[in-house]
């Protein structure tokens, strides 16, 4: 497809259909519903497993399956199904998910394991050391590269399906 004929124009600002135009935004909302599916994967599966409800990971970084990964990979996917894999938006994209996600099983895991000694350090300190009252660093806040691969192959199904329910809603 070419760039120019393949996306529709943008609305005027005082056209009452420029909410819609957002509302339909395919690669947005591969992206959004691909988060919140991730989050809410982390949400209940603490539940299962520890029988607690912890409503921060419904927003928290860390854990399995990475929403970064899944939201990026939802993003570039849904955006090379609408605009080719040739389109520059489409390059943007995957070059944004490739940083997004090399960041989180690089610098955030590694900052995390950096947080959880440094914790333990500030646990050992005696009682009337000045940082022994420190608050605790969070220490989840990176992934293992399993929990980015999930989260890319969790996006990526969301934006394929979000594209298959796409062409029979609209039969396009």
């Amino acid at each position: 497809m070419d760039d120019a004929q393949s996306s529709p124009s943008p609305p005027s600002p005082s056209s009452s259909s420029a909410y819609s135009y957002v509302l339909l935004n395919y690669p947005l909302i591969s992206a959004i519903v691909s988060f919140a599916v991730a989050q809410s994967i982390k949400f209940f599966t603490t539940w299962y497993r520890e029988r607690r409800w912890d409503a921060k990971l419904l927003i928290g970084s860390g854990g399995m399956p990475s929403s970064h990964s899944a939201t990026v990979t939802a993003l570039a996917v849904a955006i090379g199904i609408q605009d080719g894999l040739r389109s520059s938006i489409f390059a943007a994209a995957t070059i944004f998910a490739s940083v997004v996600m090399h960041d989180a099983f690089g610098v955030r895991l590694h900052a995390g394991k950096q947080a959880e000694v440094l914790n333990q350090i500030v646990y050992e300190l005696p009682a009337d050391h000045p940082l022994s009252d420190a608050r605790p660093l969070r220490e989840l806040i990176g992934h293992t590269p399993l929990q980015v691969i999930a989260g890319a192959v969790l996006g990526f199904i969301v934006a394929t399906m979000g594209q298959l329910i796409k062409m029979v809603v609209c039969g396009t």
